[in-house]
């Protein structure tokens, strides 16, 4: 998996980053045009095009040209994001918190909203003590 710094620090996402990001996992490419005729985004030419640009530069879309403008594309998927976006969360809280209280949110929280995916923690951690 490409290496991101995600959420913290100068690299997080704000919204109109975000947006774009799904506009473009649901269309899987396009130019900023293709954004902005097809209702993904109301925003500025302009507004729109800065933003693919500073996206790219965080290594979250690629580009190739075609003619005078870019067609982007995810460099990774929704998948992929939304994993490195809890591992850097929880990588986080781990620096700075007490990893106790941190990990007993954690299964509190996840207990609280889906006894399966409760279940499922249960069974990775089981997993990772087997391996080790």
């Amino acid at each position: 998996m490409r290496w991101f710094k995600l959420p913290f620090g100068r690299r997080q996402l704000g919204p109109l980053e975000t947006e774009m990001m799904h506009a473009l996992w649901k269309r899987g490419h396009g130019t900023v045009r293709d954004l902005l005729d097809e209702g993904y985004t109301s925003v500025a030419y302009t507004t729109a095009m800065t933003t693919l640009d500073r996206l790219y530069k965080k290594g979250l879309l690629l580009r190739r040209k075609d003619g005078r403008a870019f067609i982007y594309e995810p460099a990774i998927t929704r998948a992929e994001f939304s994993e490195k976006l809890a591992c850097n969360a929880i990588e986080f809280m781990l620096r700075c918190a007490e990893p106790q209280a941190v990990l007993s949110y954690f299964v509190d929280a996840v207990g609280d909203s889906d006894e399966q995916l409760l279940e499922e923690l249960q069974r990775a951690v089981e997993k990772r003590r087997r391996q080790r």
